[in-house]
């Protein structure tokens, strides 16, 4: 994280980020502090893909709502994030998003881990996507799928568990396996 003397005011990150030299820049308000995302490692990109394009077939064959990628903003407890994909229900928001940053949490997000993300950030974000009511899946590539559920222990899967859009996305299943082994 970006090191500082004060917390940011999501006022000032949102005045910061529209500024003519952030504007092809993405940037989190991550417990106070301006944190760019940096681009992450093919793998990363790849498995998020894979995942929420399964997701997005789903979502559009249920007509669910809408998903978003790895530029796809969202405000989750006073702070604004960038998931590397999500879920938004048409029951939490009722017309196609078009803000920069949805000014509510998505139903779902998904993070996969790569060498660029700093734990505390990871952390930071879970507890805040839990607390505005968020499923989160993180992927740590090859080695584990992690299933945070407000008021719930972590579930970890691995090779052969299958993920489980739960009440979330229900029906929506995907194999573990299919994710490590990219």
């Amino acid at each position: 994280m970006v090191s500082q003397t004060r917390a940011i005011t999501a006022e000032e990150f949102d005045r910061f980020v529209v500024q003519p030299q952030n504007m092809n820049r993405n940037f989190e308000l991550v417990a106070g502090e301006i944190v760019e995302k940096m681009v992450s490692n093919s793998r990363s990109s790849i498995i998020a893909l894979w995942i929420m394009s399964r997701v997005a077939v789903f979502v559009d064959e249920h007509d669910l709502g809408w998903t978003s990628g790895a530029d796809g903003g969202y405000m989750v407890s006073g702070e604004r994030y960038i998931p590397d994909g999500a879920f938004l229900s048409k029951a939490r928001y009722s017309a196609m998003p078009t803000e920069a940053y949805t000014s509510v949490a998505p139903d779902l997000a998904l993070e996969v881990l790569s060498p660029t993300d700093e734990d505390e950030v990871i952390r930071v974000k879970i507890s805040n996507y839990l607390a505005a009511g968020t499923m989160v899946w993180v992927v740590d590539p090859g080695k584990r799928v992690e299933v945070h559920r407000m008021g719930q222990p972590v579930k970890i899967l691995l090779a052969d568990d299958t993920l489980d859009g739960e009440a979330v996305l229900p029906g929506f299943r995907l194999s573990a396996q299919a994710i490590l082994s990219k």
